[in-house]
């Protein structure tokens, strides 16, 4: 049954939302938006990739006594904070219901405070604690929504991508920061700490200067009024509406079942340092260098890995910024496409690279290069979803895709894991690679064959009913432009 506001209260939200959205903006309104969404991203992609970049030192210091399996042990750890995406499931569909800017500041403040745990951890139990409640944060991405609603249509997916790529550079301070404070490799917790208050002191900046989206602030008041025609559904939020309306449409399930198979290959944007580490240390081992594996390890760990941490970021920078020019030009597809083929090349070129002693900076680009070009994948296909969803559900329904996306990243624990496991951490590459590539293929085919391209379509005119025929009724010529 459908929960009907309070007349009252929906008057006083009408007022607040109306007097919103006549407020004024100012000609450089946009601009600093773009800024603070650029501060909160970075933020976000620090917290999501900083305990990759430290994933060997982490593991082989609290979880030494494993040896060998150090790393997959750490891996198998990791499974506790799975079930905080459910947890998000329930929270990031909220912003349906009470706005884009709570979440905004909030999930920038909480990614904050995971990095300050871990900063503070002296056991393994606080560490994964840290991680778990960056975990919980960091899928929301609330800034994402933020360009989705605000930026033109035809410019959408190079902004975002324009976005993407300055938060990939600013996770330079990531082997910058190793190499100020991290003199032997137990002292990486140091790393944690100015990122943590960088994204503290940015959530403050977000709290006083962002402001709502007009995109939700008209679906609100829409919603509100009960004008159930413009707004696209007679919900406003929520998990079970989404799901609801996701399985009611051909497009959105199918764009779920893509990013389910695309994720399957996740454990490629985890381990990419494991895959340096080793092939480096296996070169030197070969060379006769060093007397064993572990002696290699720690010596790559503070001169080689940190050297190719460097040009990481500017190649993860590339991969996230190119996919937008393609999207936006030729077509959602076609992007998906060029980035699936490009992170397997560059996979291969940095595995390759490393066990042949290539230099550092240029593995280093390679790995980044492939994170960046997979994860733009992973980005288009949410960026469709996005693009096939009404405003009132727009959140709830990228909040629900964490259904799919989680079963996707259990297949590729599952997968993964007992084979690293069994093989040891010098095997993470043609393991990886194994997984990865079937994952990818899969996605694409399910993109091309079942899916309508998303280019250029109008947020506020999208109702999610309009790719329920067969693909081959409709063209993009067809879908509602801005």
């Amino acid at each position: 049954m459908k929960r009907v506001p309070d007349p009252e209260k929906a008057a006083r939200e009408i007022a607040r939302r109306e007097k919103q959205l006549a407020g004024p903006r100012g000609r450089f309104y946009f601009p600093y938006l773009i800024f603070i969404v650029c501060l909160v991203y970075i933020t976000d992609e620090i917290a999501s990739h900083i305990g990759t970049l430290m994933k060997t030192e982490i593991a082989n210091d609290m979880l030494s006594h494993f040896g060998e399996s150090s790393v997959g042990m750490l891996d198998i750890l990791s499974v506790v904070s799975v079930p905080f995406l459910t947890l998000g499931m329930l929270y990031k569909p909220l912003s349906d219901r009470f706005g884009r800017k709570p979440f905004l500041v909030v999930n920038t403040f909480g990614m904050s405070l995971g990095l300050l745990i871990i900063y503070l951890s002296n056991s393994i139990a606080v560490y994964v604690l840290g991680a778990c409640v960056i975990q919980f944060f960091v899928p929301h991405d609330m800034q994402a929504v933020y360009i989705m609603e605000t930026a033109p249509a035809r410019h959408r997916a190079k902004l975002y991508s324009a976005v993407k790529c300055v938060a990939m550079l600013g996770m330079l301070a990531v082997p910058l920061l190793r190499r100020c404070l991290m003199r032997e490799t137990s002292q990486w917790r140091k790393v944690y700490l100015i990122p943590a208050v960088v994204g503290l002191v940015t959530s403050l900046i977000a709290l006083l200067l962002a402001k709502e989206t007009d995109a939700f602030n008209r679906s609100r008041i829409n919603y509100l009024r009960g004008d159930t025609a413009e707004n696209g559904t007679d919900a406003s939020g929520g998990v079970i509406p989404a799901l609801k309306f996701v399985w009611r449409h051909r497009q959105l399930r199918w764009l779920y079942i893509a990013v389910a198979f695309a994720e399957a290959g996740y454990l490629l944007t985890v381990d990419y340092q494991v895959v340096i580490t080793y092939g480096y240390a296996q070169h030197f081992l070969r060379q006769g260098l060093f007397p064993d594996l572990a002696a290699a390890v720690e010596s790559v760990g503070v001169h080689q890995v940190t050297a190719a941490l460097f040009l990481y970021p500017v190649g993860c920078a590339l991969g996230h910024l190119l996919p937008g020019f393609v999207a936006d030009r030729k077509s959602r597809k076609a992007a998906a496409l060029f980035s699936s083929l490009a992170a397997v090349a560059f996979f291969l070129g940095f595995m390759l690279g490393s066990r042949a002693g290539l230099p550092p900076y240029l593995v280093g680009f390679f790995s980044g290069a492939c994170v960046g070009f997979f994860w733009s994948n992973v980005d288009i296909i949410n960026m469709m979803t996005g693009e096939s969803s009404p405003t009132a559900l727009r959140s709830s329904i990228l909040a629900t895709v964490s259904v799919a996306t989680g079963g996707g990243v259990a297949v590729s624990y599952a997968v993964t894991i007992p084979l690293l496991t069994k093989l040891g951490n010098a095997s993470a590459g043609p393991v990886l690679l194994c997984v990865a590539v079937p994952s990818l293929i899969a996605a694409f085919a399910v993109l091309a064959a079942k899916t309508h391209d998303t280019r250029g379509v109008d947020l506020t005119a999208v109702k999610g009913d309009e790719w329920d025929g067969p693909a081959e009724e409709k063209t993009e010529n067809q879908l509602p432009e801005s």
